[in-house]
């Protein structure tokens, strides 16, 4: 039976504690944490900040902070190839600015032996599916196997796969797979990180048009009230003058009998 070096749980223990920044996400091609010896993968640094200049770099069981294109890999750009890849390079992989920010880590596990277990390389969300898969180097691969969470068996598949639903964070651990007469995968460390749920902003249950017709309907109504207000300050106006002028008229009536007589 093979189990991957010591070294990773310490490792991989290691990238957990240490900090970690949004400004770069690492991806991994094969989409499982577990590869054959003389796989071909390739890793690459998403980054939102190119004038950073991130790198890929990686510990294993033989160095540390080791970089892309210098000891190890083919640096394209910010992708990392490593062509036939070996069970020493089993370890802990990120993509590292100049000023020493970090991406998310990422466990490799590289086996020798002729089965692996494939399971997500990336946390899992609570509540999803995550599909187990063991899998063997020859044909064929979809064979009877037996899965093991923390040492301890937890069930038996025809098929080879085994799909947990609905995660939650009681079903984070070491998990592993063993099949008959080919062996026994290495150990993986599957991580569930909770569900962050937003409440969605209220649906307007208004039909289609309603909101520009109400907004018409205002605009119509304040001019109205505008008209009217005006209409309503000259009727006033008006009302006013009328005895103004009575009595001009009168006055001017009686100056006019006064010097008649005179």
């Amino acid at each position: 039976m093979m189990e991957g070096p010591s070294v990773l749980p310490l490792l991989f223990l290691i990238s957990l504690l240490t900090h970690t920044t949004k400004q770069a996400h690492l991806s991994v091609s094969s989409k499982t944490s577990q590869l054959f010896a003389d796989a071909f993968v390739t890793l690459s640094c998403e980054e939102d900040d190119s004038s950073a200049g991130w790198t890929l770099r990686r510990n294993t069981s033989t160095e540390t902070r080791a970089e892309c294109g210098n000891g190890f890999g083919k640096l394209t750009g910010s992708s990392c190839d490593i062509s036939y890849i070996d069970p020493l390079e089993s370890g802990v992989y990120w993509c590292e600015s100049r000023e020493g920010a970090i991406s998310n880590m990422v466990n490799l596990t590289v086996s020798g032996g002729s089965v692996i277990l494939q399971c997500p390389v990336l946390p899992v969300m609570e509540g999803d599916d995550v599909t187990l898969l063991c899998q063997t180097k020859t044909t064929p691969s979809n064979l009877t196997a037996a899965f093991y969470k923390d040492g301890i068996f937890i069930g038996k598949a025809a098929t080879g796969h085994m799909t947990i639903q609905h995660v939650s964070r009681s079903d984070e651990g070491l998990y592993k797979c063993d099949i008959s007469g080919h062996g026994e995968s290495p150990s993986s460390w599957i991580t569930v990180t909770e569900r962050h749920t937003t409440t969605p902003p209220p649906t307007s249950t208004s039909p289609p048009g309603f909101n520009l017709i109400l907004v018409l309907l205002v605009i119509i109504g304040s001019v109205t009230a505008v008209i009217l207000l005006v209409l309503l300050v000259l009727l006033l106006r008006c009302v006013c003058r009328k005895p103004e002028v009575r009595i001009r008229l009168q006055t001017y009536r009686q100056f006019k009998i006064t010097n008649i007589f005179v």
